[in-house]
């Protein structure tokens, strides 16, 4: 199993923008420079991310999500039918900074035609050579939370008066996805997904319930989501999902260990693994993975909100205690994040960063010998 993805040392997908990547954005924005000199800046930066990945020993590579503003809103953006709108505030409150306000609306027919992300993919193959390319997109259910969940004031449109059938067109969008970024030499895809770490937290079931909702039901029509979209996923193709609670310059929204969704995520989902976040209380112990059938399990120990590195033999403890659920050789491990889910970045060098993946593999090499 360790030479397949997810490996043992594996990373979420994105990292901290260099300086000269955030002053071209910022130059483009004013007018200053034109969007084919910045794309000419993002690949410059994106060829120099994926040496610096091999360089530290990663086995599967990412763009670091360099084009992107935020780690979802750009490609949710971008399928048919969606539009991204201005927002007063932001669809989630997390606990310190506030990301520019933007969300998204469902205006016609949820679909995947051209997409610029992949474009994105063909270039990272280019540079990354015979390595393994990682290309991460927002999960099917992140559509439908911030639509539909999150939004106070959801009016479906007239196709999508029976949830039902938003649901299937999402996912049948997915699959043109998943068949897309196949045909353009992609083999290990990751679906990044909030959407249940909301779900663990208590504050917000509440306050959900009490807007009608019930985030049970909604969560087995989101597993029959994904599943309907995995329908396409060849079998030489490994799809991950990635759970957050949260992650703007090294803050957070979402509280609450898995078992509020264990049962039916990790007992019913058909992904290949699930990167979970386990790098302080607020992901609970555990016992939750007892649900997990033959996924891989890729342990977000080590933090990526922090520059301060772990002690090592209390990573290694952690470890131990997750084998009391899952098989050592079903285990991997990781950042519980990406170090920049959006184009700020969390509050770290780049070199603190690197230390951060370097001390992951370092772990991983001792504890699995390889």
């Amino acid at each position: 199993m360790s030479n397949q993805a997810p490996f043992r040392y594996d990373v979420v997908g994105s990292f901290l923008r260099p300086e000269y990547l955030k002053d071209a954005r910022a130059k483009f924005a004013e007018g200053k420079i034109t969007e084919e000199q910045l794309k000419e800046t993002e690949d410059k930066a994106i060829k120099e991310l994926v040496e610096k990945e091999k360089e530290v020993g990663l086995q599967a590579v990412t763009d670091g999500e360099f084009r992107r503003r935020y780690w979802h809103l750009d490609f949710l953006a971008d399928l048919d039918g969606v539009e991204e709108i201005k927002s007063d505030h932001w669809s989630v409150h997390f606990k310190g900074h506030q990301p520019k306000a933007a969300t998204l609306k469902i205006a016609d027919k949820v679909d995947f035609g051209e997409h610029p992300f992949l474009e994105h993919f063909k270039y990272l193959k280019s540079v990354a050579g015979d390595t393994l390319c990682k290309m991460t997109i927002p999960s099917p259910s992140m559509l439908h939370l911030i639509c539909c969940v999150r939004a106070e004031e959801y009016i479906p449109i007239e196709r999508y008066q029976d949830m039902k059938d938003l649901y299937y067109d999402i996912a049948i969008a997915y699959q043109k996805v998943i068949r897309a970024f196949y045909d353009a030499g992609c083999r290990y895809l990751q679906l990044d997904d909030t959407s249940w770490g909301e779900f663990c937290d208590a504050e917000k079931r509440k306050t959900y319930k009490e807007r009608g909702f019930d985030l049970d039901e909604i969560a087995r029509s989101y597993v029959d989501m994904i599943n309907l979209a995995l329908e396409a996923k060849p079998e030489d193709m490994t799809v991950t999902m990635h759970i957050c609670r949260g992650n703007f310059r090294s803050t957070w929204f979402s509280s609450g260990g898995y078992e509020p969704i264990a049962e039916i995520l990790f007992g019913h989902c058909n992904v290949d693994g699930f990167f979970l976040e386990y790098d302080s209380e607020r992901s609970g112990d555990f016992s939750p993975l007892r649900y997990i059938k033959d996924q891989k399990v890729v342990l977000g120990l080590i933090t990526s909100k922090f520059p301060e590195l772990e002690d090592k033999e209390d990573v290694k403890k952690r470890i131990e205690e997750a084998e009391k659920y899952v098989a050592k050789d079903q285990l991997c491990l990781s950042p519980q994040c990406g170090f920049s889910s959006t184009e700020e970045g969390n509050i770290m060098t780049e070199a603190e960063q690197w230390r951060k993946v370097s001390f992951v593999k370092e772990v991983a090499e001792e504890v699995w010998d390889v």
